[in-house]
């Protein structure tokens, strides 16, 4: 799903119109990206959570030159999905 679809989707299941949708579902991304670049977890009851995990430095490989490039540590956005979730996905149904 896009988010071109998500927006179509949040605007007919809340009878918002088109505007008011992208509204709504660029708030709710910009709110979670802006809290996890705070550094705080963001946690969606049923759905799953957001949090930052830390990648150490390290050697890789360049695949086509063979030649090693080092890879500095960073830090990256992690989902785990919730119970409720992973039962729908599971095709177990609400």
């Amino acid at each position: 799903m896009t988010k071109a679809e998500l927006v179509e989707k949040v605007a007919e299941r809340v009878k918002l119109s088109r505007k008011q949708a992208v509204d709504v579902v660029n708030a709710m991304t910009q709110s979670i990206s802006d809290s996890l670049a705070e550094g705080n977890k963001v946690e969606i009851r049923g759905f799953g959570s957001f949090c930052i995990r830390d990648r150490k430095a390290r050697t890789a490989y360049n695949p086509r030159s063979r030649a090693e490039v080092e890879v500095p540590a960073k830090k990256v956005p992690f989902f785990t999905a919730g119970k409720d979730l992973r039962k729908i996905v599971d095709g177990e149904g609400y």
